[in-house]
């Protein structure tokens, strides 16, 4: 079999293939490192959660190839029932979802046994279906009540179910939300009116004390600002302190160049070193410079995607792309502004990087659907055919 048969088969944008490839590399030595020490007390074999992880990234990988293969285009008429099935997710998780850290995050699939967080599942639909609204509401975007009600109301639906069990999602996506309301050339008034009020909701649940994580948020916020550390409120609170300190102590073991790849010290202590903190293992091992470099490969993702939004005939294709993109790479800087304690502890994880099965699912579904994009860029999509398509799958 030749391998080389099979390249030229990939559509897309050749430099963000390279950039996925990439990571999944990074990806499984930094959770073949980071899972030493789990695999140690759950009495397993070294390589157990490397191989699990490796058969995570094969189905990841695949998800990218045969998503990206499919027109963009088509995900238009499949974007509202994404929505509606993503608030009946999120409605479902609130009330019988798996409990974790008092929220309810995850959905159990009980034939296949898969467990999900349907916030994840919600983002990519919300981004699919604005991208729709947004091409559709050009002509009348600066209008409150014709434009801005309905690009708003979706967005504002699925934050607020998002919220009561995961803050720092409803905040990235109530902000990557904004940026996206920008550039489709939403009127900067009507985005300031709902960032405001978005923070004084956020605001007044954390003063008054409403909702299950309220009191963990205010800790959390008050451990940040304030020089002195406070008192932990909960064993959870600690938990976040501990993370906090012993990801500090990691970026420093780590300097300028590293300790060498699987030669990590705090994998030993940190709780969660292959999901929310692998990038301060990442720092302890390949040093601050290896930590420069993955945050290159995520804005150099970044820029790509940028260009394929410039370059797209379809106002859709280019909401599409822009939004997916932002929200995977703000993301990604949030988890390391995280790790390297610029921002409170978050639930957030790396991209492509951190150790996961549906979270890498999902992200590699997004890809795909950037890729998609993006070789559809390229291609003749002038043709009274394709038009005609495109205004049928948009009414």
């Amino acid at each position: 079999m030749n391998i080389s048969n099979y390249i030229p088969k990939l559509k897309g944008d050749k430099v963000i293939w390279a950039l996925v490839l990439f990571l999944a590399l990074i990806s499984l030595l930094a959770v073949y490192s980071a899972t030493c020490s789990l695999a140690y007390k759950m009495e397993k074999n070294t390589l157990f959660y490397l191989i699990k992880h490796l058969g995570y990234m094969f189905v990841g990988l695949a998800t990218i190839y045969f998503t990206h293969k499919i027109n963009y285009t088509r995900f238009i008429s499949w974007s509202r029932l994404a929505l509606y099935l993503a608030i009946l997710l999120l409605i479902y998780t609130l009330v019988y979802g798996t409990k974790l850290n008092h929220g309810s995050r995850w959905v159990s699939l009980p034939v296949v046994n898969i467990t999900f967080q349907s916030s994840d599942f919600a983002k990519l639909a919300l981004f699919v279906y604005l991208a729709r609204v947004l091409s559709l509401k050009q002509g009348v975007i600066k209008d409150f009540y014709k434009g801005f009600i309905p690009v708003v109301f979706p967005v504002i639906i699925i934050c607020v179910l998002i919220l009561p069990a995961n803050l720092s999602t409803a905040l990235m996506l109530g902000f990557t939300c904004c940026i996206l309301f920008y550039i489709g050339r939403v009127s900067v008034k009507h985005i300031l009116i709902l960032a405001v009020s978005g923070i004084a909701l956020i605001g007044l649940m954390i003063l008054f004390n409403i909702g299950p994580r309220a009191a963990t948020w205010k800790n959390r916020i008050l451990t940040y600002v304030s020089a002195e550390k406070k008192v932990a409120s909960s064993e959870d609170d600690k938990e976040d302190e501990f993370q906090a300190t012993q990801a500090k102590i990691a970026i420093a073991n780590g300097g300028l160049k590293g300790l060498g790849p699987g030669k990590s010290m705090q994998r030993n202590f940190l709780p969660h070193p292959y999901s929310d903190f692998i990038y301060a293992i990442i720092i302890e091992e390949y040093g601050l410079l290896g930590g420069a470099v993955l945050m290159f490969v995520y804005m150099l993702f970044l820029w790509r995607c940028i260009r394929i939004f410039q370059r797209c005939p379809y106002a859709y294709g280019a909401f599409l792309a822009v939004g997916l993109s932002i929200t995977l790479v703000f993301q990604a800087m949030l988890n390391m502004g995280v790790n390297v304690s610029l921002l409170p502890v978050t639930g957030l994880t790396l991209p492509m990087v951190s150790m996961g099965g549906s979270s890498i699912w999902f992200t590699s579904i997004a890809i795909g659907i950037i890729l998609s994009v993006s070789s559809n860029v390229g291609e003749t999509e002038g043709t009274e055919h394709k038009i005609s398509e495109l205004n049928r799958a948009t009414n």
